[in-house]
């Protein structure tokens, strides 16, 4: 084949593959950027006026934000996503990594059946994990409760930790954990100054998805919460029910620049797990 011809076409190729991804992300980020004009929008309802358009600046306001910043409902909502979320991460992540540590021992008994149960949530249509919920926490008195909630968003943050947890062990060598022992260290300390920086990428990356799966869940809310515990998500749904308020896309622009910033915390993070990695790989 001419290489000149062949050059063409790889070039050729390599840029209609460009833009069709570029064309996919549009098509996937679109719905998103759309509602950060909207939120800006001095008129008291959702729509791209011809002013704002022409970038005028009457057609632009802060009025939606003032009025999340002043209204008691958000500042509740708010503090209840956080203090649920916090605490949620908190519990997933502790019992999710030593969940990780014991499937990676290759004696368990019973691995696959546990990993199997352990990544359910992730599996089950949460209005069916929702309503089993809401039935086992009936009797003990969990409903409309912050401790029923956290547990339940604890469980739907488990499965993230387990498998984060679990592929950062799967690159750590075991002998080095045995040969700290044999140099006399105990257990804990092995595990600390061993295997803990080895995972701990995965163990920040499995909480941060842990936290953005509890600070985004509405179905088990709807089902748990009661009016104590409004989450921001909540709020939302409530008010576009209620009351078609364009406040609720101030919420929105701020929960899309908390998402940014959490999609630059776990990019940030892999690139650390990856020069971890090749600090401890043994050379070939």
């Amino acid at each position: 084949m001419n290489p000149a011809r062949y050059s063409l076409s790889h070039r050729l190729g390599q840029w209609m593959l460009n833009l069709i991804a570029a064309l996919v992300l549009l098509f996937l980020i679109f719905p998103l950027i759309i509602i950060i004009p909207l939120s800006f929008n001095s008129e008291p309802f959702f729509s791209i006026t011809p002013e704002m358009l022409r970038l005028e600046p009457e057609a632009f306001s802060l009025h939606w934000y003032q009025q999340l910043y002043d209204a008691s409902n958000w500042h509740l909502a708010i503090r209840n996503s956080f203090l649920i979320g916090g605490c949620a991460t908190l519990l997933a992540t502790t019992l999710g990594t030593l969940g990780a540590l014991g499937l990676s021992q290759p004696h368990m008994p019973g691995r696959r059946l546990i990993t199997a149960l352990l990544l359910s949530p992730m599996i089950v249509p949460v209005i069916i994990l929702a309503a089993g919920m809401f039935f086992f926490y009936a009797p003990f008195n969990l409903t409309s409760s912050f401790t029923g909630l956290i547990l339940a968003h604890a469980t739907l943050g488990i499965p993230f930790v387990v498998i984060t947890v679990t592929a950062t062990l799967t690159g750590l060598d075991p002998a080095f954990y045995r040969a700290a022992l044999s140099l006399g260290a105990s257990p804990w300390h092995a595990f600390r100054t061993v295997v803990f920086p080895a995972i701990r990428p995965g163990i920040i990356t499995g909480a941060i998805f842990a936290f953005i799966t509890s600070f985004d869940e509405i179905i088990i809310v709807l089902f748990l919460a009661g009016p104590e515990q409004k989450t921001i998500p909540r709020e939302m749904f409530s008010g576009l029910r209620e009351q078609i308020n364009p406040s609720i896309l101030a919420v929105a622009t701020v929960l899309i620049a908390f998402s940014a910033l959490f999609l630059l915390c776990l990019s940030l993070l892999q690139r650390g797990s990856r020069r971890l990695k090749a600090q401890i790989s043994p050379p070939a």
